[in-house]
């Protein structure tokens, strides 16, 4: 007999949108109540968007130190994302929260009445063929770009030093950040300039699309601009005077990154059905959403051990330094964050695998395995390319126990001498920025060498600390915008507490506190050979 009272259907679940506008794609993400992926989409500029001729999603200047990408293209790409999404059946009515975030240090500057297009978004018609025409500088300066380091000695100087502008900022004056471009725009550019109603990042883009109206740049990605004040959390006025005249106003009042900014414009609900109830919240910069996403906690540390390595610290006392770089903290505006970035990563261990290991990791973990940690007390360091930490050098420097510089060490020594290298001289630089590693420290790591169990167990004894992965965060930047809109939409006093249901790291390495002791000894002596390398490099030039 045919159950007469069958149970009550179960209500779809809300949905939660992650966007990332990155480098070389527009990337979404959309999660469910129980953090679960549901949907993934990604537009590829080169090719889904061939029309606007970029390589990597860039426009090259004929300097080899220029680099744009244009503001419309990114537009159009939302109109296709959008209509991507609708083919598939996408159930717009279901999302309750958006955020995502955006390539750091990327502006775009929006044409005076391009507001009040934003508010009166034709339903009917593209975003594109709306927009095209609504920005003063039609291709917007990106996080490659190299070309105002004029602009970055002139706000050294105006704050009295590259020492100032880091204690303030977070970061001395790099050419790629956002100050330092708009004031190259403003000196070059100043008829266009004139007509710039507002200046968004890349990351405030976003949502102003989503909103139909500016919206606030987030205090983390704010940090990245040698603009924003990190301890004060609002524009400094020496800096914004020394870029460009009436900054303050171009760029708004910035907002906390979890932070609920509107409701969704009234194009998206009539043209894609969204619920006019859905939540906007703010975007931040790729980086810090990663770190989101990456579910980083007090006093934690994420590894990504990659093509190059990046750190992710979550700092309580910052100390900026010359190098690296300070942020506010994307879930904790308490708190702080600090990104180290390597260019000699995995491609330098791989050229000393291809060297010494027969191209085998297999065999690399095998001998890596017959040494002991501290490798007899030799250092290396290992810089197959120019290096950004420390700034500038390139070469192999090779010191015996007693720190005489020697030409080689055994194969099985120059595999050691690289992993703890590396690993020891980012313990150092992170401790110069402020990173303690205490009782409830964990090591998260991902990227290709999360797979090496010998190079993870060397990370847990330099840094006496545990190490944990974690699969399926290839996409960490893009997943962190889809926890910081649930975040915002259920539990904003709480990232943690919002993210409970979320996958648990897996423990992979424990560290030895005998073998710490021997790494605690030795880093003195790394920190000094590091010192002395670059006086000595810096003095011959």
């Amino acid at each position: 007999m045919a159950n007469e009272n069958p149970p009550p259907k179960k209500a779809a679940s809300n949905l939660y949108l992650g966007f990332d506008i990155s480098t070389q794609q527009l990337k979404l993400i959309a999660i469910d109540d129980n953090l679960e992926l549901h949907t993934e989409v990604a537009i590829e500029y080169d090719n889904d968007l061939k029309e606007f001729n970029t390589s990597g999603g860039l426009h090259a200047g004929a300097d080899g130190v220029s680099y744009t990408a244009p503001a419309a293209m990114w537009v159009k790409a939302f109109d296709l994302m959008f209509a991507r999404l609708e083919e598939r059946g996408f159930p717009f009515g279901r999302v309750v929260s958006v955020s995502g975030c955006g390539q750091q240090h990327g502006s775009v500057y929006w044409k005076e009445g391009a507001q009040k297009v934003l508010q009166s978004l034709d339903s009917s018609k593209s975003l594109y063929d709306q927009l095209i025409d609504r920005f003063s500088i039609a291709n917007s300066p990106v996080w490659k770009d190299a070309s105002t380091t004029r602009q970055c000695r002139m706000l050294e100087e105006a704050m009295n030093g590259p020492e100032v502008v880091a204690k303030i900022t977070g970061s001395r004056a790099y050419e790629r950040f956002t100050g330092n471009q708009i004031a190259k725009i403003c000196q070059e550019h100043n008829s266009d300039f004139k007509q710039t109603e507002r200046i968004s990042l890349v990351s405030s883009f976003g949502p102003s699309l989503l909103l139909g109206d500016y919206a606030s740049i987030d205090y983390s990605d704010g940090s990245g601009m040698n603009l924003l004040d990190i301890h004060t959390k609002d524009w400094n006025q020496t800096a914004l005077d020394a870029c460009a005249p009436g900054l303050r106003k171009l760029l708004g009042v910035p907002t906390p990154s979890c932070s609920m900014l509107g409701t969704i414009s009234n194009y998206f609900v009539q043209r894609y059905h969204f619920s006019a109830d859905c939540k906007v919240c703010a975007f931040t910069g790729d980086n810090p959403s990663a770190l989101a996403g990456m579910r980083l906690q007090q006093g934690d540390i994420a590894v990504s051990l990659g093509t190059s390595d990046t750190l992710f610290l979550w700092l309580d006392e910052p100390k900026p330094q010359l190098v690296g770089h300070v942020l506010i903290n994307p879930v904790d505006s308490s708190a702080y964050m600090a990104l180290l970035c390597y260019k000699n990563g995995s491609m330098t261990r791989e050229w000393i695998r291809d060297k010494y290991a027969d191209k085998s990791w297999e065999k690399f973990e095998k001998m890596l395995a017959s040494t002991q940690p501290g490798n007899g007390g030799n250092i290396g360091f290992y810089f197959t390319d120019t290096e950004i930490i420390p700034v500038g050098v390139k070469g192999c420097f090779k010191f015996d126990k007693d720190d005489k510089k020697v030409e080689d060490f055994s194969p099985e020594e120059e595999i050691r001498a690289v992993v703890e290298g590396q690993l020891m001289a980012k313990l150092s630089h992170a401790q110069h920025l402020g990173y303690h590693v205490n009782s409830n420290t964990r090591i998260l790591v991902t990227g290709g060498a999360s797979e090496n169990i010998g190079i993870l167990q060397v990370l847990a004894d330099v840094f006496g600390a545990p190490v944990y992965t974690l699969g399926g965060t290839k996409n960490a930047a893009c997943l962190g915008g889809a926890y910081i809109a649930k975040c915002v939409y259920t539990d904003p006093s709480s990232f943690a507490g919002a993210l409970q249901t979320a996958p648990q790291y897996t423990l992979t390495a424990q560290p030895v506190a005998s073998v710490h002791q021997v790494y605690k000894d030795m880093l003195p002596r790394l920190q000094k050979l590091e010192s002395d390398l670059l006086s000595h490099i810096n003095d011959s030039e």
